[in-house]
């Protein structure tokens, strides 16, 4: 199975990541134990989701992790003009969810498996769930491989970089905001508290907390965009039209820039919600609330100056090209528990999360051209 026919099959696993990634799991599994290689895998504790790694080679320090994550964000109410689970080709294009974010990557590595049967140092493959909500799979995975497999001299998060070694990314904080109003006719509003509207009072605060960070930080920093970010990106609330809601919440999330913390947002977030708006809340109605809590603490990974995991890479690539990134990714996680990392991968960010999802068959190329110079070395 060639690394395109292997990509079809993957992106056929619609592994939203609300839903289970089993199937694909059962298939990586299977994939594996056909060509002699026996994969393990670490579940979540309801048991509906697995990460999975496997080693291939020896059993020997010196090895590199090559890491992946195998879901992918929802379709709804984007407007694909194909189906998002088939992998669709058009000219030097592969359409599909997941194609360039970031299956891609993980079907060529796994194609060349059956490349692997020389190998004098080990490829280890490791592939997790939830990455996109979070990267709430990683640490159980990380954490397992670090007691079972030899000490490996570089990890390569194979997110999309247009294949150039990427050397900083940033961190996540993520976090869902309750609030609890007092229904009344909306003829009434003196008698009633709008979860909706001082929902809106928060998320404009989020907005201009924001705005402080664009003006604070040097633009010259290497990221696109150059500050810590804040974004509301979902929001539920209200019964109907005529009614002053009783309940609202929304998600959001920090973005942090390395050498930052999103705690002080979400302490000066709580300042506000305490001092600013609940007493007024709470004067119309003493059960009013607001409460918030974290869905996720993602840690950037830090600034590499020289590691073997960013030599591996840029040897591999003939690229002295660097680059920091917006995104967060489980890089930074593998980093924190003290894996040589750099992140390294085909596809472009830009085509990721979109409806019409690609990546480019050049792209696709470069990465079997990465990952067997990698073969070669280890061999």
């Amino acid at each position: 199975m060639n690394s395109i026919e292997m990509l079809k099959t993957l992106v056929g696993f619609p592994t939203v990541s609300r839903d289970s990634n089993l199937p694909l799991i059962d298939f990586v599994d299977s994939w594996l134990g056909e060509h002699g290689v026996t994969a393990v895998r670490v579940p979540n504790d309801e048991r509906t989701k697995a990460n999975l790694y496997a080693t291939i080679g020896p059993m020997v320090e010196g090895g590199v992790v090559l890491s992946g994550h195998t879901d992918v964000v929802p379709i709804d109410g984007q407007p694909w003009d194909t189906d998002p689970f088939e992998l669709t080709q058009k000219e030097d294009k592969l359409y599909g969810r997941g194609t360039c974010d970031m299956k891609g990557f993980s079907a060529i590595a796994l194609s060349l498996v059956p490349e692997m049967k020389s190998l004098r140092k080990p490829i280890h493959i490791a592939l997790s769930y939830d990455e996109e909500i979070g990267c709430l799979g990683a640490p159980r995975l990380i954490e397992q491989m670090k007691e079972q497999i030899p000490q490996p001299a570089a990890v390569i998060v194979g997110e999309p970089s247009m294949m150039e070694t990427v050397t900083a990314h940033k961190g996540l904080s993520a976090y869902r905001t309750v609030v609890t109003g007092y229904e009344a006719h909306s003829s009434q509003t003196h008698r009633g508290v709008s979860a909706v509207m001082n929902a809106a009072k928060l998320i404009n605060w989020l907005s201009e907390f924001e705005g402080h960070f664009k003006d604070t930080t040097p633009t010259n920093n290497g990221f696109i965009p150059h500050h810590t970010t804040v974004h509301a990106g979902v929001i539920h609330g209200g019964t109907a039209l005529n009614i002053i809601s009783r309940k609202c919440e929304f998600l959001w999330d920090v973005r942090t820039i390395p050498g930052k913390s999103a705690t002080n947002v979400h302490e000066e977030f709580e300042e506000y919600c305490h001092e600013i708006l609940l007493p007024t809340m709470r004067s119309v109605y003493k059960e009013a609330d607001i409460e918030t809590s974290v869905l996720a603490n993602v840690p950037p990974m830090g600034e590499i100056l020289d590691n073997p995991a960013l030599k591996l890479a840029q040897d591999l690539t003939g690229k002295k090209v660097r680059s920091r990134v917006a995104y967060v990714a489980e890089a930074g996680q593998f980093q924190e528990a003290g894996f040589s990392t750099v992140l390294c991968g085909p596809g472009s960010i830009d085509q990721a999360h979109q409806p019409n999802e690609f990546i480019s068959i050049n792209q696709m190329e470069q990465g079997e051209q990465f990952l067997r110079k990698l073969i070669q070395r280890l061999s």
